[in-house]
């Protein structure tokens, strides 16, 4: 390079040193091989005979150095109007190599790299290739990489081109700290982040590899989950990475200002359209005044005023949110319709999806080519292609063709969508288990999600294979179906074990985003078994094998703020099962399911539940021991699983119920471990359990009393799992009852 800049500089100087237009009688070239003079003419854009300046003899210099032909170019004028050049042409590459890259593999260095076999080396080129190589790694969380590219000469001036790669150490995360946050715990605000803290078991994954552009969408993520939960005002007011003191890993802090926290106050809708009736669009919006402002539910009404609008031929409107917040903490909602421009959807341009169908993505498109442009439906698409949870960037941009066309062109980044899990553990319940599955959430790319678990533990094991295909038939819903095979021992509770094999079809669909209805069909199998010789003779009676023939269905409606550590909303679920479709179970089956999260500040969260449940049979069928009802343990804690209900006064077994009714309160609060996860927490739980029909009341100890206890204990949201300690201590209870003071528990719980 710096022989050409030499050769540059010197040309320059000649050209300066006579100020006068240079009479050009003919052009002689040197050093071309693959080259034609003819190419260096066209590109030079001279004409002989005739005088050129010398601003014009610099122009052409510059015009034929950026031609990218040749590594080396010398001008030069005689007195008899020669144009002298004097050229060295770029290699052509032969062979294109990567070395000493094992993380990524050349398939995905490749694209990014523009210098290729059978095209010219540039110096120029080849460092633009480089920043390439090392943004990808960075992207990958390497921040340490290094490349040197090396040419190897051949002959008739071609090269292999090598870039020679140290990739270094991964840049993971260590710690990530919060500094302002008041309402929401650090766990709670790590959980809704992209950035993941370095754990061992996080090997499979990359979101404990630190990322910059990874780091700005966290921010996003962050303003969305406060948004959503009454906090109008929140921002990340700084985001910074600092290495850590061994200079390979980063410590990630995020500075928030929650700011107050806001009602709705008063709602209205304004049209600057004419013929547009607002008082009959109400019905369209989500909230209610009094209700914790939430962002997401004002997008939902503006889609939803957006669509209604358009079934009445109001086509090209745009509804626009305006807030106005007051003094008492609360926020007045005015929806202001306005003309918009009469845009079309030209085309809808997918990209970046490597792995996942256009179709997939396509599919969750609230726009379709053709339809009246619309920025609120772009945002709810958007919204939705992010919950597919397929990809780690989902970037939307409108392409203005015409004053009436636009094209929307969709760009994503794929991220990993298979889990694997193995667990080892211990609880009262079912002793020490080892659990381990397999989970593709975008199956071939369709979208589909399947999954293997296998679980085995001193009292259960439970094997499952599942398949869902979340749009049967090009619509939105969801089907699939389950292959189950459970045996569980109930030896010390009823002397008796028992085995069920079976299918299941479901099939869902979501009336909104939070009210969805599931349909089922179960086909199984049951077999109460290796019943003791000295079990009660309603255990003895019951042994064998039955078919069950089973369809049911469940409506559900989730407030809550979130399905893995909820902290406010509420849930509702119900649903009833008929058993009779053929097989040897007849039965009429009730399920109801009520729960409700409030959160203060510094997290202090109650949570209420209420459930019931109610199984009857009908013919001449009694209702088997595997279908009734128990209470104790984790739904009743104090008490042994099945530890309240029907006895046996001779055997003690256990005989469960034909209804039952539960419930409680429990308070859950930071004890100054939120970093790792553990929380206390205290509780009231009570609850009554009916009787089976079939039995006698002489033979068995039985009252329909409630019984209730209090207790403490801590929750613990593992590298493992959710993990529950309590201690429970009955206040309410008869003397024949199974009590259990402590209880540890895998797994999680609504």
């Amino acid at each position: 390079m710096k022989k050409i800049y030499l050769a540059v500089l010197v040309a320059l100087i000649s050209f300066s040193a006579n100020a006068s237009d240079f009479y050009l009688r003919s052009v002689e070239t040197d050093g071309l091989k693959r080259v034609e003079k003819e190419t260096v003419l066209a590109y030079l854009g001279l004409k002989t005979g005739q005088n050129v300046s010398r601003d014009k003899l610099d122009e052409s210099f510059k015009n034929l150095y950026a031609t990218g032909l040749f590594s080396d170019i010398e001008m030069d004028t005689t007195n008899d109007g020669v144009l002298k050049i004097k050229l060295k042409e770029n290699p052509l590459i032969n062979k294109r190599a990567f070395d000493g890259n094992k993380k990524l593999d050349d398939k995905v260095l490749e694209p990014e790299v523009q210098s290729k076999p059978n095209t010219l080396y540039n110096k120029a080129k080849v460092s633009q290739d480089v920043q390439r190589i090392l943004d990808i790694y960075k992207k990958a969380g390497r921040y340490s990489v290094s490349v040197d590219p090396k040419i190897i000469k051949r002959d008739e001036n071609r090269v292999d081109l090598v870039f020679e790669i140290d990739e270094g150490g991964e840049a993971k995360i260590d710690k990530i700290n919060f500094f302002g946050n008041k309402h929401y715990s650090g766990p709670d605000l790590k959980d809704e982040i992209m950035s993941k803290e370095t754990r061992w078991y996080r090997f499979f994954g990359s979101k404990d590899n630190y990322d910059a552009e990874k780091m700005n969408y966290d921010k996003e993520l962050l303003r969305r989950f406060y948004n959503e939960r009454g906090y109008a005002d929140f921002e990340v007011t700084s985001a910074v990475a600092e290495l850590a003191p061994n200079n390979k890993s980063f410590i990630l802090n995020f500075t928030v200002d929650e700011g107050p926290r806001y009602k709705i106050g008063d709602i209205t809708i304004n049209s600057s359209v004419s013929d547009v009736d607002t008082k009959k669009l109400y019905k369209e919006i989500e909230f209610k005044k009094g209700k914790w402002y939430n962002s997401k539910l004002i997008e939902d009404s503006v889609t939803n005023i957006t669509e209604e609008l358009g079934k009445k031929g109001f086509v090209f409107v745009d509804v626009v949110p305006n807030l106005t917040r007051h003094d008492d903490n609360t926020i007045d909602v005015a929806f202001d319709i306005n003309e918009g421009e009469r845009t079309f959807v030209n085309r809808i341009n997918i990209s970046g999806n490597t792995r996942t169908l256009d179709e997939v993505i396509r599919r969750e498109f609230r726009l379709d080519e053709g339809d009246a442009f619309n920025v609120s439906k772009i945002k709810d698409s958007r919204r939705n292609i992010e919950n597919l949870n397929y990809f780690s960037k989902v970037d939307i941009q409108p392409v203005q063709i015409d004053e009436s066309k636009a094209d929307i062109d969709i760009n994503v980044e794929e991220k990993s969508t298979g889990y694997f899990n193995v667990g080892i553990g211990y609880s009262t319940t079912d002793g020490a288990l080892v659990n381990a599955g397999i989970t593709e959430n975008n199956f071939m790319g369709k979208g589909q999600e399947v999954s293997l678990d296998a679980s085995v533990s001193q009292r259960t094991k439970d094997y499952s294979f599942s398949f869902t295909e979340p749009y049967f038939l090009g619509r939105r819903l969801s089907a699939g179906f389950d292959i189950f095979y459970s045996d569980e021992d109930y030896q010390d509770e009823s002397s008796y074990d028992t085995s069920s094999i079976g299918a299941r079809g479901r099939l869902g669909w979501n009336y909104t985003d939070d009210f969805y209805h599931t349909v089922r069909y179960t086909l199984r199998e049951d077999e109460i078994k290796n019943v003791k010789k000295s079990a009660s003779y309603y255990v003895q009676k019951e042994k064998g094998k039955t078919t069950g023939s089973i369809i049911g269905q469940t409506l559900y409606y989730d407030k809550r703020d979130s399905s893995i550590r909820p902290k406010e909303g509420y849930y509702l679920s119900l649903g009833h099962d008929i058993a009779g479709l053929g097989g040897d179970e007849k039965f009429f089956k009730f399920d109801a399911k009520a729960v409700q999260f409030y959160t203060l500040a510094d997290s202090w969260t109650f949570k209420f539940h209420a459930n019931g449940g109610y199984i009857v049979g009908y013919g001449d069928k009694d209702v088997r021991l595997s279908n009734r009802y128990y209470l104790g343990g984790n739904n009743l804690r104090g008490f042994e699983f099945g530890g309240i209900g029907a006895r046996d006064k001779r055997t003690d077994d256990a005989l469960g119920g034909n209804w039952t009714l539960y419930g409680g309160a429990e308070l859950a609060f930071p004890i100054g471990l939120d970093e790792v996860g553990i929380r206390g927490r205290t509780f009231f739980d009570i609850g009554m359990l009916g009787k089976p029909d079939d039995i006698d009341t002489r033979d068995v100890n039985y009252s329909s009393k409630p019984r209730a206890s209090v207790g403490f204990g801590f929750e613990w949201y593992s590298p493992m799992g959710k993990i529950d300690i309590d201690f429970g201590f009955p206040v309410m209870k008869e003397d024949y009852d199974e009590r259990e003071v402590f209880r540890l528990n895998f797994g999680t719980s609504l």
